[in-house]
């Protein structure tokens, strides 16, 4: 019998003990995200073009590599972004963690029900909520930014707001995306960049261009984010 990537991503959620183990794990790692968290400084530049674009009455667009969702995931709690999640058991278990922290689930991934994740933050920025993307996720490559974001902002008229983060001591794992955990205590810069608007009527070149814009900026990002810890 052959299993669809559909029908495999879906399929744990009829097992009791797989929807435990998903319960279980977000509790637990919100605990130990929490706990990391409130031990971590903080050094920030840019913050103001967050202020600026919700003092318009517009809702940004946050756009960030995913090797950084662990300090992202705390510093930015408590203010109702809306993020994509996988609808795969991994996916359930990482959204029941960040609800934890404030945020909102659109269900969907760039392999599987995309298009209706992006219809869902499209209703969900209307409604005056930010939106949040890893661009390179959910599997990367890794420091390749997605079109998600771009279109979204051409969607909706809101614009993309990309932010990085570096912490002076860390651990990296061993996956695509290198993923970076702060050690306790850890000091982690934040810069953030200008916001940028998409065209409503901006073609496939435009969307493009704008994508490997998002891309140069991010990178910038990363050096800016590092002087912030010399």
């Amino acid at each position: 019998m052959t299993t669809t990537p559909a029908a495999s991503e879906s399929s744990w959620r009829a097992s009791r003990r797989k929807r435990f183990e998903a319960v279980a794990i977000a509790a637990a790692g919100h605990r130990l995200i929490a706990g990391l968290g409130a031990t971590l400084r903080w050094r920030t530049d840019g913050l103001q073009h967050l202020a600026a674009i919700q003092a318009s009455g517009r809702q940004p667009i946050m756009a960030f590599w995913h090797g950084r969702i662990l300090p992202a995931t705390y510093y930015f709690r408590g203010r109702g972004i809306v993020v994509m999640t996988s609808e795969n058991f991994d996916g359930e278990w990482i959204a029941g963690i960040i609800q934890r922290f404030g945020y909102g689930t659109a269900r969907g991934s760039t392999s599987r029900g995309g298009r209706r994740a992006l219809l869902q933050l499209k209703r969900d920025m209307a409604a005056g909520q930010p939106a949040g993307f890893t661009v390179d996720g959910p599997r990367g490559p890794a420091g390749v930014a997605q079109v998600g974001a771009v279109w979204l902002a051409k969607m909706t008229g809101n614009p993309v707001l990309p932010f990085h983060l570096e912490a002076n001591r860390y651990w990296t794992m061993k996956s695509w995306d290198r993923t970076q955990i702060p050690k306790p205590f850890a000091t982690v810069g934040i810069a953030m960049g200008a916001p940028a608007y998409v065209a409503a009527d901006a073609d496939g070149a435009a969307v493009e261009l704008a994508r490997q814009q998002l891309e140069e900026d991010l990178r910038r990002l990363q050096a800016r984010a590092l002087s912030l810890l010399a």
